[in-house]
């Protein structure tokens, strides 16, 4: 049985595609749902469709600006919002918090930070960002970095952590080598596909009951792996 607690669900919304991605990337790989807005239009349209628990707004943008956003979301709903900005300084600081953000970070910043700052808004906010996910007799405990088999702690390197929690938040989808190495660049600098073998082999040791006939990492050929739906 395939089990997940309550998965935040973040907002993002940013023009920079490239760095709306490597946001959405981290933020998924550290246990939340994630989705993205790439103008301000766009991102209205994606709140009242959505209703997602916080949103991670960057100021200038284009279509309606990130100020703008901010102002028409506060008028129906206490969504907490962090605001990205470029602009420096008290006063930027100072009117995105009188709009109504719950918390502001200047570009350039820190990807840990942004989740730790997340975390923290959210739980003012009473929302669960914390996912755990249980399959069998696995379980990934996303925030706290754990994993346990039957009961007992497995230690996991920070790249096979990467890989497991990333996939297990996507029962039955098949990755390639290349898209799994993607979701491994937040906690390595490994740039061969071929070290996606590796850390897979090494992970069904700690976690499969048998590693040659794998319950949770499955392989296919031709194509990559895949972290096993138990639901079907």
């Amino acid at each position: 049985m395939y089990n997940r607690s309550v998965q935040a669900s973040i907002l993002i919304v940013e023009d920079e595609e490239k760095l709306a991605q490597a946001i959405a990337l981290y933020l998924r790989n550290a246990g939340f749902s994630v989705e993205i807005a790439l103008d301000g239009q766009t991102a209205l349209e994606a709140f009242a469709r959505h209703q997602p628990d916080l949103i991670v707004l960057d100021l200038m943008l284009p279509k309606v600006d990130g100020w703008e956003v901010c102002h028409r979301i506060r008028k129906e709903s206490d969504v907490p919002i962090i605001m990205l900005t470029a602009r420096v300084g008290e006063p930027a600081r100072v009117q995105g918090l009188e709009l109504g953000a719950d918390d502001y970070l200047e570009k350039p910043f820190s990807l840990r930070e942004l989740v730790a700052r997340i975390h923290a808004v959210l739980r003012r906010a009473g929302k669960k960002s914390q996912t755990v996910i249980r399959a069998g007799d696995l379980q990934i405990d996303i925030e706290r970095r754990e994993v346990f088999v039957h009961g007992e702690k497995v230690e996991l390197t920070v790249s096979e952590f990467a890989l497991l929690s990333f996939m297990a938040q996507h029962p039955g989808r098949v990755f390639t080598r290349l898209q799994l190495l993607d979701a491994m660049r937040g906690s390595t600098t490994e740039t061969l596909e071929r070290a996606v073998d590796s850390h897979i082999k090494n992970l069904r040791k700690k976690i499969e009951r048998d590693p040659q006939e794998p319950e949770y990492i499955q392989t296919v050929y031709g194509v990559g792996y895949r972290f096993r739906d138990l639901k079907l």
